[in-house]
Order: C-alpha cells, then sequence, then structure tokens
C-alpha cells in the first residue's frame, strides 16, 4: 500500500468514526458561518447527510447560496478532513424516512413528515486532509 492509499484509508476512517461535524454555509452578506451538527447517515464517501429545521437560519442560507463545506476532525490526533462541495435541502419523505431515528419524535413531534424537518444532502468534490504537518487534497471520486 503506498503513502496515497494510507491517506485514503484515513480519510475513509476520520469521517467514518466522527458522530458530529463542522458544516460550513454562507450567509446573506458573504461571510462563512460553522455550526456542528450530527452525522446522520454515511451513503458513501462523496454523499453526507444532516438533519436540521426547515425553518433555520442555514437552510434558509442553503436554499440561497448550495455552496457547503463539511470538515471532520480528531482532536486527539490532529487529525483533519475538509470536504467542499454543495447541500441540497431536501424536504421529501424518502429522504427524510430513510435517516429517521427513534427518538427524533423529541425535535419533530409530528415525525417523519413533520414540516419543520429538512435533511441535508451534502455532495463533495474534494477533501483536503491534514495530518502530521502536512496537507493533501484529493478529489473526492479518487477515494
Amino acid at each position: 500500500m503506498n503513502m496515497n492509499d494510507d491517506v485514503k484509508k484515513e480519510i475513509r476512517a476520520l469521517r467514518k468514526n466522527q458522530e458530529v461535524a463542522y458544516v460550513g454555509s454562507v450567509n446573506g452578506e458573504g461571510f462563512p458561518q460553522i455550526k456542528a451538527m450530527f452525522v446522520a447517515e454515511h451513503e458513501d464517501i462523496k454523499v453526507h447527510y444532516f438533519s436540521t429545521n426547515t425553518s433555520s437560519e442555514r437552510a434558509a442560507q442553503f436554499l440561497k447560496n448550495s455552496k457547503a463545506s463539511v470538515y471532520y476532525c480528531d482532536e486527539k490526533n490532529f487529525k483533519g478532513a475538509l470536504f467542499t462541495g454543495t447541500i441540497e435541502v431536501c424536504t421529501d419523505h424518502d429522504i427524510k424516512a430513510m435517516i429517521w431515528h427513534e427518538g427524533d419524535e423529541m425535535y419533530y413531534p409530528k415525525g417523519v413528515d413533520d414540516e419543520d424537518y429538512c435533511v441535508f444532502k451534502f455532495t463533495a468534490k474534494s477533501v483536503n486532509y491534514y495530518h502530521a504537518l502536512s496537507t493533501v487534497t484529493i478529489s473526492v471520486d479518487e477515494i
């Protein structure tokens, strides 16, 4: 296994093992906004899902500007993977049901079809990985 394969393996493991990711959006004035969010589902390395309120400020920002970043980090070992791509705000039943978990009704009392429940579907284009004082940026299609 070469160094590049090791990096790809580390990126996959970092993403898989994190319960929280830091999601970046752009506000109406063009400033970056960061929010910690629970990771809802991992379809593959390219697609990431998060659930939130349809009425949230973040949902409004993504409806106006879909450019986004998602950062996963291992603070203890100084590792980080910054994924760059776009977010789609999904309100259709099937996607919402796919990541619904028992107990979510605490946040969305009307269940899966609660109008204030939506899913962010993040599609990555590239990832910048940092560890051991080095950085590598690769296309997500290469992972």
